[in-house]
């Protein structure tokens, strides 16, 4: 295997004869090239010998050029680098025109860089962080496989709204020019290929509770689908997401589970890529001071993760964080956006301030009302009157709030259907959900972790387009 830049840097193989592939990124005096392939944000020096490339050649040298170098590796005389190549030979793999070329040797606003995401991967903000999230994505397997877990590869096209919230992607071959129609003028989606009404997943929850019913350890990853018109730096239509769930755990087992896995994967990545945080975290720093001294953040980077990993994780029900937003400053002095009272869903604003402000520490709250819960969340025992709760957990991180959402999930078949009857969820079409409690049930916990708000977490990035490849929003299917 041929070496890759990062390896080359390391020095390991000064004095031998290697050769190097990738792009250019600066071309000096027609002698010196900053030669990038993707590996590492450092770029390896490569030497032209003077008079070694005629004028043809050396015009071809430049930005975003593809080449390979081979030649002599030795110590570097020069600052800013400790090795570079001294190239025998170098030929041209691909051209670029300089001129036409969109991403020049500057400073581009992540908008612009949106706009052309076919060739951000090769700015240092971009290979940063998708270096981070493939480290995330290996580290959640390890974690996991560690365990013994088994994974479990769940549908993408469904007909059932795990969620019950019912913003979906609907999913047909039917010509939508000229849809048929029943006798009730509805459209008949028995012509259509599966025979119903089908959508892209929402959620793999449903199906790894029936894994979780065999093998007891399930986890899934894999891509979801919202068709939520939000249009917001925290939302994306199309999104990756880790859903474990396991038999005989209740919700306790669960935020033990999430608290560990949070930790461990963060610590992973951290150790993996240490130059790509401490780029980052640069980046961060810079950004914030752009910002007017009341809008920015409290923590660094680094200072936001360690927070995470040196702290155990403050745990308290919903009933205590509404007390304590009651009671707080903020809430007293009106700084609030959102008002506060029992029964609502708070607000990332009410989820920061108990992390970042009243705790100094990550907080799981459990015990959510029953009325802004999903149907499958298990119903408390023992409830004040008026103030019915589910055995519900949230992970609040600081700097973006809630990360992990999560429950023990309601083995009992009658409260089940009494609940599924109340949201007006079909019993009839999920017979085959609800025969996981009539055949051995047993109580069972899981949560759901979008994947790309903990690549956000990890790398600081302010929006969620930024740290998936091709971001699909409202209005926004490009690439």
């Amino acid at each position: 295997m041929r070496p890759d830049i990062a390896t080359i840097l390391k020095g390991t193989q000064i004095d031998t004869q290697i050769t190097v592939m990738g792009w250019v990124r600066t071309f000096r005096n027609n002698q010196f090239i900053a030669l990038n392939d993707g590996s590492t944000n450092h770029n390896l020096q490569v030497v032209v010998p003077l008079d070694s490339l005629d004028e043809t050649q050396l015009k071809r040298i430049t930005t975003s050029a593809c080449i390979r170098a081979t030649g002599q590796l030795i110590q570097s005389l020069g600052k800013g680098q400790t090795v570079e190549l001294v190239a025998d030979a170098i030929e041209i793999l691909g051209d670029s025109d300089a001129e036409k070329y969109p991403l020049q040797p500057k400073k581009h606003s992540l908008e612009f860089l949106r706009e052309i995401a076919h060739l951000r991967f090769r700015t240092n903000t971009f290979a940063s962080v998708n270096r981070l999230r493939n480290a995330l994505i290996f580290g959640i397997h390890q974690f996991f496989q560690e365990r013994n877990f088994l994974n479990i590869h769940t549908p993408i096209i469904s007909a059932s709204d795990a969620e019950g919230a019912g913003e979906m992607f609907r999913v047909t071959t039917l010509d939508i020019e000229a849809l048929p129609k029943d006798e009730n003028d509805k459209i008949d989606f028995t012509q259509d290929f599966f025979g119903r009404s089908t959508n892209l997943t929402v959620s793999g929850q449903l199906e790894a509770e029936l894994a979780a019913m065999a093998f007891t350890k399930v986890y899934t990853f894999g891509p979801t689908f919202r068709a939520e018109n939000s249009n917001t730096a925290r939302h994306l239509a199309e999104f990756w997401m880790i859903e474990p769930e396991v038999a005989f755990n209740d919700l306790k087992d669960n935020a033990d589970l999430a608290e560990d896995m949070m930790k461990t994967v963060i610590r992973y990545a951290m150790e993996k890529h240490p130059d790509d945080i401490d780029f980052l975290d640069a980046r961060l720093a810079e950004e914030e001071k752009q910002k007017p001294a009341n809008e920015r953040v409290e923590f660094s980077l680094k200072e936001k993760l360690n927070f995470v990993l040196d702290n155990q994780f403050e745990r308290i029900t919903y009933t205590e964080a509404i007390d304590i937003l009651l009671q707080s400053p903020a809430y007293k002095k009106k700084k609030f956006k959102y008002d506060v009272s029992w029964g609502i869903d708070m607000q990332s604003e009410h989820e920061r301030y108990l992390v970042e402000k009243h705790f100094k520490k990550p907080v799981i709250v459990t015990d959510y009302p029953k009325n802004i819960k999903a149907f499958y969340m298990r119903q408390n025992d023992h409830c004040e009157a008026g103030k019915e709760t589910v055995a519900a957990m949230d992970i609040l991180a600081p700097g973006i709030g809630e990360i992990i959402g999560g429950s023990q999930r309601e083995e009992r078949l009658d409260k089940l259907e009494q609940r599924m009857q109340e949201m007006h969820i079909p019993t009839k079409e999920m017979f085959w959900y609800l025969d996981t409690r009539r055949f051995g049930t047993c109580k069972h916990a899981g949560f759901g972790l979008g994947f790309e708000r903990l690549v956000q977490f990890v790398t600081g990035m302010g929006n969620i387009r930024d740290v998936i490849p091709f971001p699909r929003t409202p209005k926004n299917c490009e690439f």
